[in-house]
């Protein structure tokens, strides 16, 4: 059974830090791409960053130099680490995999940051 899980969500001051993470099982995580992407309330879906299975990294243009993103193949695992959060980053952070053939989807994580 394929399985996504977020973890290390939830509330921080404006220029604070979160890590989050995603763990995976239920396939051959080191063939995917993995990606971090948000949804604010009321806003549509965006793409945060994304690691290829080579560990190729790319970044939206509006968490570059504050967001990385990382991977450990040998625990099935992306990190995304948060750095100098600000209010508009609050928002759900979901993981998804991707490959040629397969796309899964984690059920996300809270990220709220106050002013």
């Amino acid at each position: 059974q394929v399985q996504l899980v977020e973890s290390g969500g939830g509330l921080v001051q404006a220029g604070g830090s979160l890590r989050l993470s995603c763990a995976t099982s239920g396939f051959t995580f080191s063939s995917y791409a993995v990606a971090w992407h948000r949804q604010a309330p009321g806003k549509q879906r965006e793409l945060v960053a994304i690691i290829t299975s080579t560990g190729s990294t790319n970044y939206a243009d509006f968490v570059k130099g504050r967001f990385t993103i990382s991977r450990d193949n040998a625990r099935n695992t992306v990190y995304l680490e948060m750095n100098s959060l600000k209010p508009e980053d609050t928002a759900v952070y979901r993981c998804n995999a991707n490959s040629p053939e397969n796309m899964y989807w984690g059920r996300g994580t809270q990220v709220t940051v106050s002013s």
